[in-house]
């Protein structure tokens, strides 16, 4: 049963390769979606998101660090290209939804990766949203002032 599992898996792979010249993957956190494509290239490893560069998208180097990171742990950093449509939420999520996404292309890329990726948490869907308003509160859990009369 196994084996089944297996060669659906190599199957599916190699048909997200075949796509085009690039490889394929979503990456989410919180409301932030980020679709991903990776291509590999001889030098330079550019990075477009929502047309824009890297550094004009994320302003800040902690963000870029985040984004560049699962690069960084494989050391491939100028290999690829990244080119990333981000939708919904802060700033912030949307950098970790990019490096969830990136991380899941490397491991199409090279199934040997996953080990490594995922020892570092970056294949984790982070599953912490924020949590619905109930009815009769004000917030999710702030109550109304209390009167005693």
């Amino acid at each position: 049963m196994s084996e089944t599992k297996t060669e659906q898996t190599v199957a599916k792979t190699t048909t997200q390769q075949k796509k085009g010249s690039y490889i394929e993957a979503v990456g989410r956190r919180k409301m932030a979606v980020a679709r991903v494509r990776i291509s590999e290239v001889a030098r330079g490893g550019a990075f477009t998101i929502n047309e824009r560069s890297l550094e004009s998208y994320f302003p800040t180097n902690e963000l870029r660090t985040v984004v560049r990171s699962p690069f960084a742990q494989i050391k491939v950093l100028a290999k690829f290209n990244v080119s990333a449509i981000i939708t919904g939420s802060g700033v912030h999520s949307q950098a970790e939804a990019l490096r969830h996404g990136i991380s899941r292309a490397l491991v199409i890329y090279n199934a040997e990766l996953r080990g490594k990726l995922k020892k570092l948490g970056f294949l984790k869907r982070d599953p912490r949203t924020k949590e619905r308003r109930k009815f009769g509160l004000k917030k999710a859990r702030k109550a109304p002032q209390w009167s005693k009369r």
